[in-house]
């Protein structure tokens, strides 16, 4: 989907305190940029932040980051952080250099309505395919724990054996999530527009024990 180019986006991302640039100046220092020892969730592609967002006020005693390839969306989610949310950094970046931002760092992983790469030539752009597992392998601290979610059918089939066949194991799966009235559910702004159109959701949370 073509995302509308934001005017100011230099200016919003530049004056953010919750933006941080060279986010690879960190890597192994993220406890220190939070100034706590609390756990650290990541979100893959965090689009326009609700879910991030949400995620951070709800549970002020993790750490999360949201992480987002493009400037002008990166700036959307930036204008609607609210003052004084400590526990929340935004940064830019390519997943595929994920593992030169964290070492041995994350609790969690959250893969929310990620790009399908439906054609079988883009597999290893999918952020589920086995060239992405291998980087996810070096960021985990402790036990690797991703929770996915997504309208696209195919990708959850694809997500599910490329999981199993790197060995995770499936704590939980839906493939309605909306019929489970899941109070503890924070939708992110595709999911809201999908879920009225009554399209299924599917999640898949899984885990890896080194």
């Amino acid at each position: 989907m073509r995302q509308r180019n934001v005017k100011n986006k230099n200016e919003i991302i530049k004056n953010s305190n919750y933006f941080l640039d060279n986010p690879s100046n960190y890597k192994g220092k993220w406890q220190e940029v939070f100034k706590n020892d609390n756990p650290i969730q990541i979100e893959i592609g965090m689009g326009k932040g609700k879910f991030i967002i949400e995620k951070a006020l709800k549970y002020p005693d993790i750490n999360f980051i949201g992480i987002e390839k493009y400037d002008s969306i990166l700036a959307l989610a930036l204008k609607k952080v609210p003052a004084n949310i400590k526990n929340l950094k935004m940064i830019r970046l390519d997943a595929l250099n994920i593992d030169n931002v964290f070492d041995k760092e994350i609790e969690t992983i959250y893969l929310n309505f990620s790009d399908p790469w439906p054609k079988k030539r883009h597999e290893k752009r999918r952020l589920t395919s086995p060239n992405f597992l291998a980087r996810y392998e070096n960021i985990f601290k402790g036990t690797n724990h991703i929770i996915m979610k997504t309208d696209n059918s195919n990708l959850f089939s694809y997500s599910i054996k490329t999981l199993n066949n790197n060995g995770y194991y499936i704590l939980n799966i839906t493939f309605d999530l909306e019929s489970l009235q899941d109070i503890d559910n924070i939708k992110t702004e595709y999911e809201e527009k999908f879920t009225k159109l009554n399209y299924p959701i599917y999640k898949i949370e899984v885990i890896k024990k080194k």
